[in-house]
């Protein structure tokens, strides 16, 4: 069986979920090879200040991977302004199947140039940033299909893109196999998922945490103790622009 690897970019101050997510579908894929890249191997501290997850292999060790995973977070605003994530994200599209985003990680494809003129979703407090950087936002969507290009909406959109992916690409069996497997058989005990469904109070309150969750990696000491010193220097990039 011919391997198929599978590169998630990892950075400080992303959501876990967003490669998590995904990275449980898509090791279960027929030849899965999972990498999580990034500036540097070692552990990357999540928007969380709490939970840090490892980079397994670098930009310049992956070259060509089948499929891309560019998860979102407080700090993509920085990443999607990082060149050298943009670099490899121009180059590995060129040959990859498919170049996908979660949550806010559509913001760095469309810094890349990838998604100028086209269809695209983000989390839903960022399709008007999305738009910004040259893409056609498609608020209603949960994950959105281009031509090799697959964008997924908030965090747990990318469970849903994710499986997508495997039908697309092994077959519908497979994936059916998996969300079995990981018993995805969502019944949440609120219908709020989106913001058309909720009172506007609710939606200043979930912002309210957004802007909150800013604050607190302002001034996450725990999490700069944990990184290198190149990665240090990403972080406080990320946090200065988060001021802006």
């Amino acid at each position: 069986m011919s391997a198929c690897q599978i590169a998630v970019v990892l950075y400080p101050g992303m959501t876990a979920l967003d490669a998590i997510g995904p990275y449980e579908v898509l090791r279960f894929a027929p030849g899965a090879e999972v990498r999580f890249v990034g500036h540097e191997i070692g552990p990357v501290v999540t928007d969380s200040g709490a939970l840090a997850l490892g980079v397994t292999h670098t930009f310049d060790e992956t070259p060509a991977p089948r499929l891309v995973v560019v998860p979102g977070g407080p700090a993509a605003t920085a990443v999607a302004a990082d060149e050298r994530v943009l670099e490899w994200v121009r180059a590995v599209h060129t040959t990859a199947e498919w170049t996908t985003s979660v949550c806010t990680g559509a913001l760095v494809l469309a810094a890349a140039g990838l998604l100028d003129g086209q269809p695209a979703t983000t989390h839903w407090a960022a399709q008007r940033a999305l738009g910004l950087l040259g893409a056609v936002p498609q608020r209603g969507e949960r994950f959105v299909v281009g031509d090799r290009i697959a964008t997924a909406a908030g965090v747990s959109a990318g469970i849903d893109l994710a499986l997508w992916l495997v039908g697309e690409i092994f077959g519908e069996e497979r994936a059916e196999a998996i969300q079995l497997a990981i018993e995805y058989d969502p019944r949440p005990p609120f219908d709020a998922g989106h913001p058309d469904k909720v009172a506007p109070a609710v939606r200043r309150s979930a912002l309210i945490d957004q802007v909150r969750l800013l604050g607190d990696l302002r001034h996450s000491e725990t999490l700069l103790r944990t990184l290198t010193g190149a990665q240090q220097a990403l972080w406080r990039s990320a946090i200065r622009r988060t001021r802006s």
